[in-house]
């Protein structure tokens, strides 16, 4: 990602000095066509060259802002940016509700340090408890196929996204990620990794993302109304008893 971003700024730099040096040419031109003095022509050409360097100047200070960002990444020193705040029923519409609990029960237990992220040994031990180990290397690389923020950590979001890049099928098969998709309790689907992004098209064809989400509430619902009335037989019951013995 550092390489693209590279890539982006040197390709704005050279568009910022050719955009310079097709302003420098056409102010010479008109120049010549209006009869100019030289001296106006060598005026006209140094605002050009000036407001070039101005804009060059501000290319070279992005890129050198990322690139320290870069090395304080590298180097441990970077302060993680904060992340927005998502809705992950609404950004991985792909997943029902219960996955995503699922998903969420299964971070929280890998969470040890309870600080809302996995980092790197949190990490090992869950490939570990999983029965797959990974080295040093391969857990770094992990963390990076996902890692967004260059934080070395998983959030949970960041954790979502595995599962989200295993269903649509753009993981390699030799990926830890891939593997920990597979040997996890969650099942991305009936029928495997692989067939994933096609068992998802058709529950979305089937049945659509709102009316699935209401479904869900309500049957949450349900379940809490027939627990709450289980609890009052049972304390109902328990006074009869306790009534029958006070006598």
């Amino acid at each position: 990602m550092a390489s693209e971003e590279l890539a982006q700024k040197l390709q704005r730099r050279l568009q910022l000095e050719e955009s310079g040096a097709a302003a420098e040419g056409e102010a010479v031109a008109e120049g010549e066509a209006e009869g100019e003095t030289a001296a106006d022509k060598g005026e006209a050409a140094a605002g050009a060259e000036a407001e070039r360097g101005c804009l060059t100047a501000r290319a070279d200070a992005e890129l050198s802002a990322k690139l320290c960002r870069r090395q304080d990444i590298n180097e441990g020193a970077a302060q993680p940016r904060r992340a927005a705040v998502f809705n992950p029923y609404t950004e991985f519409k792909e997943f029902s509700r219960r996955q995503i609990k699922d998903m969420e029960r299964m971070f929280r237990l890998y969470d040890s340090g309870r600080d809302g992220y996995i980092d790197l040994m949190e990490l090992k031990l869950m490939m570990e408890k999983l029965g797959a180990p990974q080295t040093h290397l391969g857990l770094k690389n992990m963390i990076k196929e996902v890692d967004e923020d260059f934080d070395g950590k998983l959030s949970f979001r960041e954790f979502l996204l595995i599962f989200h890049k295993a269903a649509a099928g753009e993981l390699e098969e030799d990926s830890g990620l891939l593997t920990l998709a597979k040997l996890s309790e969650i099942d991305v689907s009936i029928e495997g990794v692989k067939g994933a992004k096609n068992f998802f098209e058709a529950k979305v064809q089937a049945l659509s993302s709102a009316s699935k989400f209401e479904a869900e509430i309500k049957a949450e619902q349900d379940e809490r109304k027939r627990e709450e009335e289980e609890r009052k037989h049972r304390r109902a019951a328990f006074r009869e008893l306790k009534s029958a013995f006070t006598q």
